[in-house]
């Protein structure tokens, strides 16, 4: 069983992508270097950093947590990567 990680990079042009995975490397590399791989979002906006994830026990968790992400306004996401950056 592999956990699912909900993230969230920041790319070239200081945009935000959240996303979905079980493999953060292996996606981190698809975004960067992927090609049809990446997300549409992504291809043109590389490079990207990983900015934030956390982690969840199934798919079905991991994308209802990354809706709620995606409809948040910017500055909160934010907050949210500065806070873990504190903690982590």
């Amino acid at each position: 069983m592999n956990d699912w990680f909900v993230y969230m990079v920041e790319c070239a042009d200081g945009t935000l992508y959240t996303g979905i995975t079980t493999n953060l490397e292996r996606r981190m590399e698809e975004h960067n270097h992927g090609g049809k791989l990446a997300a549409r979002y992504t291809r043109s906006r590389t490079p990207v950093q990983l900015v934030y994830s956390e982690v969840h026990p199934d798919r079905a968790t991991a994308s209802k947590r990354e809706a709620v992400l995606k409809r948040l306004p910017r500055a909160h996401k934010l907050r949210l990567i500065r806070t873990q950056e504190v903690a982590g």
